[in-house]
């Protein structure tokens, strides 16, 4: 029996739910995944299968990994966070590195091992996230001056944002500020401190957009679809025209005509457009439910967590979750600029799919041991 969260639980207590929401979500992506990257793995690979061979081999390794740590004290790894984030930057780093680092569509984000392109970004969310529990168990046994706190806090997660904007990737750059600030709010920040760097952060997207090009022309498309319709515009007018057909019950599962080479990379970023597509409104609406489901588990898990590093952790993981869900839907759905941040558990990314059942296996270790 589960019990209540909070109440100490038996060794091996499982959080059913959030299990079960979990693998509905992998088992889902996986479909979607084969339904819309068969066509351009056929041409771009001769195997329709190879996008889905790929994601099935990084599910079953974060299936493990899911299990590994969840079975784990979580306590074990905080100590370690600053180690984690230190091999975190130097990835970052390395992956500038035109010998290293391998580059697509003008951006250098991966690095190949064994075949496999691993993304340092994804693994820097998580290895943030324990760097950012450890400081701030420490600081809270003191006073939290803004000082100490931009030394030790928030410079090394400037130093990894600017890391990442060099790739360039604007979409994990603002996740990192939204770990570092929402998790310092979470431990008891003062609110002078969490407002001064609103300002700054705002500024520092601004200049961001302005200096590369490419941002600046998803930001016009963003406020004019019209503008370059070949070109920057093409791709969300693509993905609106592909929800639009999927009207409220959708056209059916493998009936998707945005996978036909309409919208570019399609099984990654933009894949939501195919579910929307296939199976509508309504479908669309259950996966943003599931999404929604687990969440609020995480929420309750955090609410429950037995102490001080547990619940801050947590909260990291909250906001990494949810802020990469809202990110990817809300430009899909032309709320936002595109951003290039995939859906956790359903759009193509190997990197992607391991950071996110990490992060639920950690989550996992939290309830066990509340």
């Amino acid at each position: 029996m589960m019990g209540k969260l909070g109440s100490k639980p038996a060794r091996f207590l499982i959080d059913f739910p959030t299990v079960i929401t979990t693998a509905a979500l992998v088992i889902f992506g996986l479909i979607i995944i084969y339904d819309a990257s068969i066509v351009a793995a056929h041409r771009d690979f001769g195997d329709k299968l190879y996008y889905f061979k790929n994601q099935l081999i990084w599910a079953t390794l974060g299936t493990i990994v899911l299990v590994v740590l969840s079975l784990t004290d979580y306590h074990r790894l905080i100590k370690y966070g600053p180690i984690f984030f230190l091999v975190a930057l130097f990835l970052l780093a390395i992956v500038l590195l035109p010998q290293i680092g391998t580059k697509v569509y003008g951006a250098r984000r991966w690095i190949n091992v064994a075949g496999f392109n691993f993304q340092p970004s994804e693994f820097a969310k998580i290895a943030l996230i324990f760097y950012e529990t450890y400081i701030l168990t420490k600081l809270t046994k003191f006073n939290m001056r803004l000082l100490d706190v931009l030394y030790v806090l928030f410079l090394p997660t400037v130093i990894a944002t600017v890391l990442v904007l060099l790739e360039p990737d604007l979409g994990s750059s603002l996740i990192f500020v939204a770990i570092s600030l929402g998790t310092y709010f979470a431990a008891g920040g003062p609110m002078w401190h969490f407002l001064l760097m609103i300002p700054i952060v705002l500024a520092a997207a601004i200049v961001a957009i302005i200096r590369e090009p490419y941002r600046l022309a998803r930001l016009k498309s963003f406020l004019d679809p019209n503008f370059d319709p070949l070109g920057a515009s093409y791709q969300i007018n693509q993905i609106i025209a592909a929800i639009a057909a999927g009207g409220l019950l959708g056209v059916g599962i493998g009936a998707s005509r945005g996978k036909f080479d309409f919208i570019p990379e399609v099984q990654s970023d933009a894949i939501f457009a195919v579910v929307a597509e296939e199976f509508g409104f309504i479908g669309a609406l259950v996966i943003i439910g599931l999404l929604l489901f687990l969440i609020s588990r995480a929420i309750a898990i955090a609410r429950g967590a037995r102490d001080f590093e547990g619940k801050i952790l947590a909260v990291g993981l909250i906001i990494l979750l949810a802020s990469q869900s809202i990110l990817n839907l809300a430009s899909i759905v032309v709320l936002i600029p595109l951003t290039g941040i995939p859906l956790p558990f359903i759009s193509y990314g190997g990197s992607s799919l391991l950071l996110m059942m990490t992060s639920l296996g950690i989550l996992l270790s939290i309830r066990r041991l509340s």
